[in-house]
């Protein structure tokens, strides 16, 4: 047997699919291995169920192991449009049935078959069902680009030694699941009355269905309706609502030739022999369309006759039709390109991305890659706010039912930056439409445009969209996008106002530094949260909560301060606003003075509370605030290797898949090593390798390894998430679990300990492995790590490049800025939307400074200088080319 490619893990391999595309064999037989267990609450999902996400711009579909897919959809509030709920005989659908009247297969999981394969690709989920004389391959993928679309492909081959006549019926379920987070709330009391699906599933089951034939037998379209609904849906003025009253129709056609027959009927398919021997397969399906309950559900059956080794493929299209599109459009556009549309779409995915090739390390540039389809492909559309968003995903809005913290989109949308910038103004655009007049950002949004109703204030929102958007503008030069307009919260009607981006920038700035402001040690004050959502709420006790808003201070926020305040300054300037960016520069420069002083000779503090409850993080290091105050420059040189040496020791070397949060985890709180209690987690692992390459280049590079999918895959392969996705935090070596992620361990022991429903109520009442995947931190991290490696920070007048990357020969690429470097010197480009001149600079070693024998700036020979380990040289961009450089060794 072959060896597996590095960070395979337990459950198949990593594999390049025919289009060059890296893509997850699925091997594991879940029905029967053990190891496919996770503890987890099963009302909820399966413990042997496995997911991959298929995505393009507009929506996710949720594939199973099992081979169906639950298609999520957020016009009017996320939402699963075909929920998979065997219990009332719903199968979600995205698999099919093949019968020639004596056998059968299915692209249901077993499926009746000798050998069932599944390829988790970028993209796609492709089904290789063989068995019975018949090869059955079932691609399902969503087209590139940002059509509310799936494709399903079925090739069908005879292996017999005579001619068949085969049926095959496609399955598409329309019973919706919305993740409604009021219905959530009811878990959080300590004796809920119904589980939250209970809620989702009663409201759903109030709206009836109606189904309409498609002209000339080519599909059914289905829609969803209340029967006792008086108002209209009116997309130019809407309101917040929890849930979707009108959510949108769905389509299912047969592409390539007409349906034979047709029904709506599940109850009738499916019968009594269920989802793996459906009666259906008996008889023709009976052209009855008249479902309008649980039943409802969309069927096609197309006739296949084949000659003995003769292949035929068939093609449908699923989706549904929200505001600004037309069902009678989307079925002309996919019946002229449907044909070669799968590897179009697969050679889409190509273009435009973050790459990172080092020759000794292949596996590195195949994972980036994969972040970068898992971080795109997670992008749907709120049509409260008419922009796109990346949500967290993970069991906040799987489970929980809600879009947050408002923080997490705006680093998601970080490395896009460098790749795809309308994707940024997309999360800055709706990030801005939700702020409050004052600058406040909310915590988090559900539904279609309602604010999330939780008592949760973080104090550091708006520094993560000002270090965005800064960032953006320099990097870009796209200084027009800060006179764009958008409509603020509420959006819609005589309350929303219409603002320039740079006006609620500015609120936004005004917000941090004035009504949360700083506190008696000069801090950055805490309010109710920083990061860590739980540092005060479900960590001190609530008499104290009002006293801890008022007074406590977050050196996290603080040392966070210095670094994204004096880049908006830097912004400022490049745009001519000198008196707000000196503004801005100074605070920077306040917080940087009262960071420093909260030096403990080994690392920094954490916290203050209050007087009496005085100092966090003086008896053991708290990671979160560590990175920022050596972003932010805020320790000379020999404390800087001092509070390195601290956090090698206390927190990394540990650890074999990324620094913990705590060196010893709090005694206090149950389940130490699991989540904010010395958890392993991408978003401040994010932060500590950026921080570790300004230091030690050798150690940032183990630490961004270490986070890595490859790293858990090869020290947990029998944890399945972890290896093509994951949460946003893992159990560190402290907990019993290590690798896996938070969930009670009454799941295994079967035992309930009183204080750990207190800890869960604290967790938000659910386990994290309960939706342990599609959580975006571990896949946008690693790629916004990149270009910290690269060590490239814009400034108002170029660029400067610090790369510590410790390889001989490597290539950094993206459309907005690449490096590469080999033993022959450096080649570069930079390619911002204004032409001007740019001064770039390169720090080098003294040794590689020596080498340097010429540069060549578009092609022509050029003057450079060195100055302070800095190579120095100015080159224009032009229309349609970049500055472009080539350093030449001697």
């Amino acid at each position: 047997m072959s060896k597996k490619e590095f960070g395979s893990g337990y459950f198949g391999e990593w594999i390049e699919d025919e289009f060059g595309l890296p893509a997850y064999r699925y091997t594991c037989d879940q029905i029967n291995d053990p190891k496919a267990l996770t503890p987890m609450n099963e009302e909820w999902r399966s413990k042997t169920e496995h997911l991959h996400q298929v995505g393009n711009d507009r929506l996710v579909a949720v594939a199973s192991n099992y081979g169906y897919i639950q298609v999520r959809q957020d016009e009017g509030g996320p939402k699963y449009l075909n929920e998979f709920d065997p219990k009332r005989g719903q199968y979600a659908g995205g698999f099919g049935y093949l019968t020639d009247g004596d056998s059968f297969l299915s692209t249901y999981y077993p499926g009746n078959a000798d050998s069932f394969e599944r390829i988790f690709g970028i993209g796609y989920i492709q089904k290789k069902v063989i068995g019975h004389g018949y090869n059955v391959n079932q691609i399902i993928f969503a087209p590139f680009g940002d059509d509310p679309i799936l494709i399903s492909q079925i090739t069908i081959t005879n292996n017999r030694d005579m001619p068949v006549d085969l049926r095959w019926i496609e399955y598409w379920g329309c019973c919706m699941y919305q993740f409604s987070s009021s219905a959530f709330a009811a878990l959080l009391s300590k004796k809920p009355s119904k589980h939250p699906r209970d809620i989702r599933h009663h409201f759903s089951n109030k709206f009836k269905h109606k189904f309409e034939e498609i002209p000339n037998r080519v599909g059914l379209q289905e829609n969803k309706y209340l029967e006792d609904q008086k108002e209209t849906f009116d997309p130019t003025n809407l309101k917040p609502t929890f849930v979707d009253y009108f959510p949108p129709k769905t389509f299912l056609v047969s592409l390539d030739s007409k349906a034979d027959t047709l029904s709506t009927n599940s109850k009738d398919y499916f019968g009594q022999g269920g989802v793996e021997t459906p009666d259906g397969l008996n008889s023709k399906l009976k052209n009855d369309i008249d479902s309008i309950g649980d039943e409802s559900a969309m069927f096609l059956e197309r006739n296949v006759q084949l000659n003995t080794g003769e292949s035929r493929t068939l093609s449908f299209l699923y989706g549904y039709v929200p505001d600004g599109f037309e069902l009678e459009s989307l079925i002309n556009k996919y019946k002229q390109i449907y044909h070669k549309l799968f590897e179009d779409s697969c050679q889409q995915w190509k273009k435009n991305r973050i790459e990172l090739q080092i020759k000794d390390e292949p596996w590195v540039n195949r994972e980036i890659f994969w972040h970068y389809y898992y971080l795109r492909s997670a992008m749907t559309y709120d049509s409260y706010f008419k922009e796109h968003i990346l949500s967290q995903g993970h069991v906040y809005q799987y489970i929980i039912g809600f879009q947050g913290a408002a923080r997490d989109p705006l680093q998601h949308a970080l490395p896009f930056i460098y790749s795809n910038p309308d994707i940024v103004k997309n999360i800055i655009r709706y990030t801005l439409k939700t702020t409050r007049k004052n600058g406040e950002i909310p915590y988090g949004i559900t539904g279609s445009g309602q604010i999330l109703p939780v008592p949760f204030k973080p104090s550091d929102q708006e520094m993560w969209l000002l270090w965005l958007i800064s960032e953006y503008v320099l990097g870009t030069r796209d200084v027009e996008f800060l006179d764009e307009k958008v409509s603020r919260y509420p959006v819609y009607g005589s309350r929303a106002e219409i603002v320039k981006v740079r006006d609620v920038i500015a609120r936004c700035f005004r917000h941090l530094v004035k009504k949360t402001g700083f506190g008696c040690h000069g801090l950055q004050r805490l309010s109710n949260g920083d990061w860590n959502d739980g540092v005060v709420i479900g960590y001190i006790p609530p008499e104290k909560h009002k006293e801890i808003q008022k007074e406590a201070e977050s050196v996290l926020n603080a040392a966070m301060a210095i670094y994204t305040l004096e880049i908006y300054s830097e912004m400022l300037k490049s745009v001519g606003e000198r008196d707000l960016a000196n503004e801005a520069l100074k605070y920077s420069q306040s917080q940087r003075e009262a960071v420093k002083a909260q030096w403990t000779g080994k690392w920094f503090r954490r916290a203050w509370l209050t007087e009496d409850l005085g100092w966090v993080g003086e008896d053991q290091m708290w990671l979160e605030p560590q990175p920022w105050a050596i972003i932010g420059n805020a320790l000379d040189r020999e404390q800087k290797k001092i509070l390195v040496q601290f956090i090698d020791e206390l927190v990394r070397k540990p650890s074999k898949i990324g620094a913990r949060l705590h060196s010893k985890g709090i005694d206090s709180k149950r389940n130490k090593g699991q989540g904010a209690n010395a958890g392993i987690w991408p978003a401040i692992n994010g932060t500590l390798i950026w921080a570790l390459s300004l230091v030690n280049g050798e150690m940032g590079w183990d630490e961004w390894k270490k986070n890595s999918l490859a790293y858990h895959a090869e020290n947990y392969p029998d944890v399945w998430y972890g290896i093509w996705s994951g949460p946003d935090t893992y159990n560190s070596d402290l907990s019993k679990y290590p690798g896996q992620t938070v969930f009670n361990e009454a799941l295994i022991t079967g035992e309930q300990d009183p204080s750990d429903v207190e800890e869960l109520l604290g967790h938000m009442a659910t386990s994290w492995t309960d939706f342990p995947v599609f959580n975006l931190h571990p896949h946008a991290w690693p790629l916004y790590d990149t270009t910290r490696l690269i060590g490239i920070n814009f400034t108002r007048n170029g660029v400067k490049l610090n790369p510590t990357l410790p390889k001989d020969d490597y290539k950094f690429s993206t459309p907005l800025i690449g490096l590469e470097k080999t033993k022959n010197g450096y080649l570069g480009w930079y390619n911002p939307v204004k032409l001007s001149t740019w001064e770039i600079s390169l720090k080098l070693s003294e040794e590689e400074l020596d080498q340097i024998d010429s540069i060549l700036i578009n092609g022509n020979e050029a003057k450079f200088t060195i100055k302070k380990s800095q190579l120095l040289w100015r080159g224009e961009n032009k229309p349609g080319k970049p500055l472009r450089w080539e350093i030449k060794k001697k």
